[in-house]
């Protein structure tokens, strides 16, 4: 049934729908004066959008208001584009959901101190409850990265050294935000994928050098149990390189491995700016065309936090014969079948702002 449903919504999608499906606009692009504006919607997504991105991003606006701006997004999509698909929100949550009035917890590298999954499964719990109810679909976490280099810049976002415990704690995490069902839940994220926390010197983004069998026993282990023992449902990929290969356009990594070795069924978003980074950073590719196709066959499924790559520039390799169609559409199944499961083709149900107050 699900099948048959996401098959025929992508046969009757145009070229521009289907790419607008693995887009993502910054919600604050689609606000004037603290109110959802139509003429920006209008212009950002009249052919739809995959995901709206950090609708409570700024810190001092109120929940309350904020519910309302999502909620005509939300409306917007449902009424005025032709498909009617609405759009996932996602939010960052390592420590609770990154919202004014939310519950703040304690980083990860205290959790791990912990050596308490139960207590982090009754953690994210909260965080999950906290975010579905004001109509948020994907949170960015758990960290499983293995830091093992104290000066590196991120390593309080994970839960410690050793992959054994990095993995448990990660199961737990991601038990709690999805919950038992996805139409209730959160989507996690398992991110970084992977080995991003033994760049050289210690630096962020810096690249790695590291040995298959190290990189599979070790870095990879956390992210394969999130897969095959938790089903995480989303993993985003790390900005920096592993001998020489962006981990943004690395097939081995988001397709031998991910896909075709663990059995992944889910979606792999980029980190943010990830795939122009490819040709301002990595230097890997000539333009934003190129750098789109090379993350779009590598495996990532949606670009965030904004059209940057996954706009016009792919929309133009398709049409000119450098990407085929083929491999945009199993993209977009992924992209609709993750909004089914997470029930956003029932009937639209706005956030009560009410529920804001008892909720946060």
């Amino acid at each position: 049934m699900r099948n048959r449903k996401i098959a025929a919504i992508v046969q009757q999608m145009t070229l521009e729908e289907k790419v607008a499906q693995l887009c993502a606009v910054h919600a604050n692009r689609l606000v004037e004066g603290g109110h959802f504006s139509r003429e920006k919607a209008e212009a950002l997504l009249r052919h739809g959008i995959g995901q709206i991105t950090r609708l409570f991003g700024d810190p001092h606006a109120d929940p309350e208001k904020t519910v309302e701006v999502g909620n005509a997004i939300q409306d917007f999509l449902k009424k005025n584009t032709r498909l009617g698909i609405p759009a996932m929100v996602h939010e960052e949550c390592l420590s609770g959901a990154m919202m004014k009035g939310a519950t703040v917890f304690p980083q990860a590298i205290g959790l791990g101190s912990t050596f308490s999954p139960d207590l982090v499964e009754k953690m994210t719990t909260v965080i999950r409850r906290q975010m579905r109810s004001l109509g948020v679909h994907q949170g960015l976490a758990p960290v499983l990265d293995i830091p093992r280099d104290p000066r590196w810049g991120r390593t309080e976002e994970t839960f410690g050294e050793d992959p054994y415990l990095v993995s448990r704690m990660g199961v737990a995490y991601i038990r709690g935000l999805q919950g038992e069902d996805l139409a209730q839940g959160v989507v996690a994220t398992a991110k970084h994928f992977t080995a991003y926390g033994i760049s050289e010197g210690g630096r962020n983004l810096g690249p790695a050098r590291v040995g298959e069998r190290e990189l599979r026993e070790v870095f990879l282990f956390p992210f394969e149990v999130a897969v095959r023992e938790a089903k995480v449902g989303s993993v985003m990929n790390a900005y920096h390189e592993i001998d020489g290969v962006p981990c943004a356009a690395s097939s081995f990594l988001l397709t031998r491995i991910l896909r075709e070795e663990w059995g992944f069924e889910g979606i792999v978003v980029s980190d943010y700016e990830a795939i122009p980074m490819l040709f301002t950073f990595h230097r890997v590719t000539r333009d934003a065309k190129d750098a789109a196709v090379r993350a779009l066959c590598a495996g990532i499924d949606i670009e965030l936090p904004d059209i940057d790559c996954y706009g016009e520039p792919l929309l133009l390799a398709v049409r000119e014969g450098l990407l085929s169609e083929a491999v945009l559409d199993e993209a977009v199944r992924r992209v609709l079948t993750m909004k089914y499961l997470l029930g956003l083709f029932d009937e639209f149900s706005p956030v009560d702002p009410v529920v804001v107050a008892s909720t946060l």
